[in-house]
């Protein structure tokens, strides 16, 4: 039936809604169709309000449109596998596109979506509804809007295109093994057998050569050569970050996160920080907003751009974040080959055959062509030097997560909690979170941590009968488990309470609740609250009894303090204000640990050696450390220092790790360590240029147009709570954030509502020319924030609220 549009309003960048504005209300219903009730608060966040979650997904495409189209568009080109189409043919790019055009070749997300449609087996109708709505609404302000789009990052581009629900699908496919066979793909394309073998596949017709070598990029840095098969060795840079990482987290992204209960609050309410560390630039940027059905579900907080529902957040009565959790969501299996046939395995006496699936991209050049290799397992996977393919042996991957279409449900039936009880019920059930933990509280003061992320089900008992020798200590060491492929024996299984086959169960998942405080910064599970460590969980999970972070440690420290009321601020206990402040101190609790130490040792001995061999004075920096506040605030001065200090390996210490004291061993510098002298000395040859005294805010900034917005927080390896992650221009200084502290909640779960504050340090739209490019990362520039609006009063009371009403019906 022929759908006509009722009202989708033309916002312009004094959002006045083109004669449809309304005052307030709940969307109504316009006949059939869509219709969603958009009120814009301060900062242009949207407070969405429909009848259905059709419409409610109507409204979110809609707005999200509005601030952010070339970030969703550039991701459906990266799943329609046309990123070399539109972006250029470089290594990179292919590789995306015949990692994706894989997966749409194997009608991945359509098969997501045959079952029943319970939330767990098969996504639900209402999330269907926000995702068909989401596409709708991004179609109409496309419509609408297309010649008014004025982000130069895709303005007259033709690949800003429609988007379809299942497009949707594909991006919420890709994020969910962003941390599995998204983080091997370029493994999973660079799998190929030995030389002698599959002659039908090897017919080069373009060069291929690791990144930035002169075969493969000309001057644009695209692919020389004619259009054809990829063959051969290719680099695999990313695979081989992932085998070396000491735990399963992304690159790139982390967070910290505290839930406190009631003794550990003023109020006795619970309470919650979320502070995540995602990119600042890119698709993984976080949006927020406030979304309502009446009735059925109500929350605010944030997303992912081009996400339908609220991923970390509050209802009335829970709030929640996450933090990347430390487990594997892949396994490895080692193939035993037939001799003489390096594309069959042997698997309980018998030979099994490879599926060979030839898959081809467009570039402007013309097609390009790759052969993947699948077992029974999953994909062959290829990482040069640790996991190669020989003529006697392979190895493939099983991801848990590429099979995990239960997340959006699971995120909404996380919004329509209750209690941190009825949340714990919702991920025991649902087994959803696909790379990170949970970290709650509710109105009655409980607090709780889960990793009930989705984990292979690699039991003790398992590792010990299944991985060969040779990889025990890789599994110890990283959780990286190398299973025998050539045995029944050693198939994952499954758990009887778990919601599918080849995950752990809750029952094998660490879980704690308490009255006072809980707590993550991408450690393991271990010191959720350290006055009960959590232990003998499988080592997927993560490492027990072994050194924690310096920023695990300050973030316990934090809490410890301010419940003793021993951290200069007033009082004992928290309140979101106080929570703001201790998050937003910006202590380095390295430089706590070692600066005093380190000065007297450079100012012992001023001259030193660089790595390259060259004398350094070291006078300068001896002096700036010495007069360092030790904190990484806009006036500190001398910071930088230290933070090149520890990123060139400075941080070494004398004494050892003791699991009786976790979080306060090791502590002492090394001083008899000469690579603590060298690491300094390195660098003073990094900051060449730089002043070593200046202030933090002069020369670590943001640019927004032709301003440099000061910015504060630091590495995490220095021992900073607030990561702020970016890398030193010579002579310059820090001048782009690349990833850190992104959205900021401290939020209390009062009886008269939540209440509290937050902000999204980048801003809400990646549009340099919306009004909301830059006004919340000079809010963060300046430690403040805006405040929670969930109750109507809260929302009233906002005096830059502007209502419109967007929608479409049947004629």
């Amino acid at each position: 039936m022929r759908m006509r549009r009722v009202v989708a309003a033309s916002i312009t960048t004094v959002l006045v809604a083109a004669g449809l504005a309304v005052t307030g209300g709940s969307a109504v219903a316009h006949g059939r169709g869509y219709s969603a009730l958009i009120q814009r608060a301060s900062h242009g966040v949207p407070h969405i309000t429909a009848r259905d979650f059709a419409s409610l997904g109507y409204g979110v495409g809609f707005a999200q449109a509005e601030d952010n189209i070339c970030l969703i568009a550039e991701q459906i080109v990266t799943v329609r596998a046309e990123r070399s189409r539109w972006f250029g043919a470089d290594i990179a790019n292919i590789s995306s596109d015949l990692f994706h055009q894989k997966s749409l070749d194997g009608r991945a997300a359509e098969r997501w979506l045959v079952g029943p449609r319970d939330g767990v087996r098969a996504p639900s109708n209402e999330v269907r509804d926000q995702l068909r709505g989401f596409a709708a609404g991004y179609n109409a302000y496309l419509r609408d809007g297309k010649k008014k789009i004025n982000d130069p990052a895709c303005v007259g581009k033709e690949w800003v295109r429609p988007v379809t629900e299942l497009d949707l699908w594909r991006v919420n496919w890709a994020r969910m093994v962003r941390a599995s066979s998204g983080a091997l793909a370029d493994g999973i394309v660079a799998a190929a057998p030995p030389a002698g073998a599959a002659p039908d596949a090897r017919t080069s017709k373009v060069d291929v050569s690791p990144v930035g070598t002169e075969s493969t990029r000309g001057r644009a840095g695209e692919l020389t050569g004619s259009a054809g098969e990829l063959t051969g060795t290719l680099p695999a840079p990313g695979a081989a970050a992932v085998v070396e990482a000491r735990d399963g987290a992304p690159a790139g992204v982390g967070s910290n996160a505290y839930g406190l209960g009631r003794d550990a609050t003023t109020s006795g309410a619970g309470m919650l920080l979320a502070n995540p560390h995602f990119p600042w630039d890119g698709d993984e940027r976080f949006y927020r907003m406030r979304l309502k059905v009446p009735g059925r579900y109500d929350v605010e907080g944030a997303a992912l751009v081009g996400d339908p529902l609220i991923e970390i957040g509050h209802n009335g009565k829970v709030a929640w974040s996450h933090t990347v959790s430390t487990a594997r969501r892949f396994v490895w299996h080692r193939l035993s080959l037939v001799p003489g046939d390096p594309t069959s395995y042997r698997y309980d006496g018998r030979t099994r055959k490879m599926t060979v699936r030839t898959v081809t991209v467009g570039t402007p050049g013309g097609p390009v062509s790759r052969a993947f290799y699948d077992t029974h397992f999953g994909p062959v996977v290829v990482v040069p030097g640790r996991f190669d393919w020989t003529t006697d042996t392979a190895y493939a991957i099983t991801d848990v997560n590429a099979t995990n279409n239960r997340a959006l449900d699971g995120w909404l039936a996380m919004g329509r909690a209750t209690s941190v009880r009825d949340l714990r019920s919702v991920l025991d059930r649902r087994q959803f979170l696909p790379w990170v933990n949970v970290i709650a509280a509710d109105r009655d003061g409980r607090a709780l941590y889960a990793d009930h992320s989705v984990v292979p089900r690699v039991t003790d008992s398992l590792a010990a009968a299944c991985i060969p020798a040779p990889f025990q200590s890789l599994y110890a060491t990283s959780g990286q488990a190398v299973l025998d492929g050539s045995r029944s024996a050693c198939e994952l299984g499954r758990d009887r309470d778990a919601a599918v086959p080849g995950i752990l169960g809750p029952a094998n998942l660490p879980t704690l609740v308490r009255d006072d405080y809980v707590t993550n910064s991408n450690d393991s599970y271990w010191l959720a609250n350290p006055d009960r460590p959590l232990v003998g969980y499988p080592r997927i999970i993560g490492d027990e009894r072994t050194v924690r972070s310096l920023r695990t440690r300050v973030g316990v420290h934090q809490v410890r303090q301010r419940l003793a009321g021993t951290d200069g601020l007033p009082g004992r206990g928290f309140t979101t204000g106080r929570l703001w402040d201790v998050t937003l101190g910006n202590r380095v609790y390295g430089g706590e640990l070692v600066r005093d130490d380190l000065v007297r040792l450079c100012e012992a001995q001023p001259m030193a050696t660089a790595s390259d061999g060259t004398t350094v004075d070291l006078t300068a920096a001896c002096a700036a450390l010495r007069r360092w506040d030790l904190r990484v605030n806009l006036g500190s001065r001398g910071s930088h220092v230290f933070t090149e200090f520890a990123r060139a390996g400075g941080m070494r210490f004398a004494d050892p790790f003791d699991p009786a004291a976790p979080l306060t061993t090791p502590s002492r510098l090394a001083i008899d360590d000469p690579a603590v002298r060298t690491a300094l000395a390195d660098a003073v040859r990094l900051l060449d240029g730089i002043p070593l005294n200046a202030r933090l805010g002069d020369i670590q900034t943001e640019p927004r147009g032709t301003a440099r917005i000061p910015i504060h927080g630091g590495w995490p390896e220095t021992g900073v709570f607030n990561m702020i992650i970016n890398q030193v221009q010579p002579g310059v200084g820090y001048p782009k954030v690349r990833h850190g502290t992104s959205y900021l909640m401290a939020v209390e779960l009062g009886r008269g509502g939540p209440s509290g504050r937050q902000l999204l340090t980048y801003s809400q739209s990646a549009n340099p020319n919306s009004p909301w490019y830059a006004d919340q990362t000079r809010l963060y520039s300046a430690k403040g924030w805006d405040t929670v609006k969930f109750t109507p009063k809260q929302l009233r009371s906002d005096p830059n609220l502007v209502t419109y009403r967007v929608g479409e019906r049947h004629s």
